[in-house]
């Protein structure tokens, strides 16, 4: 791998080494870009898959390796530029140039930003060993090790990644609580009939739900985390807290440079924050012109499909990047695929199973119109159901809002 100068200069600049931003750089190459290429990561890793990381990861069954998102080979092949562990501090716009930590300036002709999130905290957590978040392969890793050597985790947040670690940790023989003040697991994302359902499934399988409370603080002994109190006055003892609260977009780094951000970089309905400048995957706020609202979306089918878009932008294209909202996640034997947005209030309707059997699918509406399928373990029914939201997508944008 080239050692880059203190000051160089390149076509596209991808500020991410993320899913996005592999995948805005393979699009790129795949659409028949032939100039230079550079991708700045802050990590040390070369790009790599995140949904694997509380589920196959942090339970052993993949080594650190298989979450790689492509070979050594493949990497090479794209003719890009890898600069690792040097995280971007600044962005001057109208030069379109990166400053770096280590004090490297990189210039482009186009910037494309995909710097994720940032994970949330608790007040004081960084003080106490034995508290993780999950967001990174190195996150994953120190996790699973304290998990190795403890016997009680507590999770601190109830929606899908919470859950989903609770779900891996009780898998690994740990004996775990989670907590949070939703009335039960992903309530928000997916209304009370399933949240019922996932709370019931997590309950049989052993996870202890304190659910309807908030956290007020956590509880240490000589530097090392010994439980949770909730807001209630009960304190679940841990070993090891997880604290998984929600994320927001890593855009500090922007701070100065005259771009806009709220609830992350703001875009035109092209993924264009200036002229110039793109923004791809978790991080990126772009206009979503069929529904007429502005949406962030995190999950790693929209980093693939907006780093598709972004791509073809850079390269000439005039395309509105116009996707149905997606996200999935896999709890013990349970794997969810939601289409389009579920809303609070929405009438559910059972169109394909049945509850009782936990194989089904549901269709969302609210005011009367369709804005949303849920699958629970019914992918191909799912996928099927999918067109309605599609037909129904320009009437979405009450239920965003």
């Amino acid at each position: 791998m080239k050692v880059i100068a203190n000051e160089d200069s390149c076509g596209v600049l991808v500020v991410g080494a993320s899913a996005a931003g592999l995948a805005t750089v393979e699009a790129l190459r795949r659409k028949g870009y032939q100039g230079g290429l550079t991708v700045l990561g802050a990590e040390p890793h070369l790009p790599y898959d995140r949904p694997p990381l509380s589920k196959q990861v942090l339970s052993g069954v993949w080594d650190p390796e298989r979450a790689h998102l492509r070979p050594q080979a493949a990497l090479s092949a794209l003719d890009a530029e890898f600069v690792l562990a040097d995280p971007a501090v600044g962005l001057d716009p109208a030069a379109r140039t990166v400053h770096t930590a280590s004090g490297r300036a990189l210039r482009a002709d186009t910037v494309v930003v995909a710097t994720g999130l940032r994970p949330r905290m608790l007040s004081g957590q960084a003080n106490l060993a034995g508290v993780h978040v999950l967001r990174t392969l190195d996150d994953a890793l120190a996790l699973r090790a304290d998990l190795l050597a403890s016997s009680r985790l507590v999770v601190v947040g109830e929606g899908v990644l919470g859950a989903e670690i609770a779900a891996t940790a009780h898998g690994m023989g740990l004996e775990v609580t989670m907590a949070g003040p939703q009335p039960a697991p992903m309530a928000s994302q997916v209304g009370p009939l399933v949240a019922e359902l996932l709370a019931e499934l997590h309950t049989e399988r052993g996870v202890r739900l304190r659910l309807g409370a908030g956290v007020s603080r956590l509880s240490g002994h000589r530097g090392k985390v010994t439980g949770v109190r909730l807001d209630t006055g009960e304190v679940l003892p841990a070993d090891v807290v997880v604290v998984a609260i929600g994320a927001d977009p890593a855009t500090e780094w922007l701070a100065g440079s005259g771009l806009r951000t709220a609830n992350g970089l703001v875009c035109d309905s092209h993924c264009r924050a200036a002229e110039g400048i793109y923004a791809v995957g978790d991080v990126a706020r772009w206009h979503h012109d069929r529904l007429g609202i502005s949406l962030r979306l995190e999950n790693r089918t929209n980093a693939i499909e907006q780093a598709d878009t972004v791509a073809a932008n850079i390269l000439g294209d005039d395309q509105p990047y116009r996707p149905v909202p997606y996200f999935w996640t896999d709890q013990f034997d349970a794997r969810i695929q939601v289409h389009g947005v579920l809303p609070a209030g929405a009438e559910v309707t059972i169109t394909d199973g049945d509850l009782a059997s936990r194989r089904f699918v549901a269709l969302y509406r609210h005011g009367g119109r369709v804005t949303g399928v849920l699958g629970w373990n019914m992918p191909k029914q799912t996928r099927l159901r999918r067109q309605e939201v599609i037909d129904a997508l320009p009437d979405l944008a009450p239920a965003l809002r």
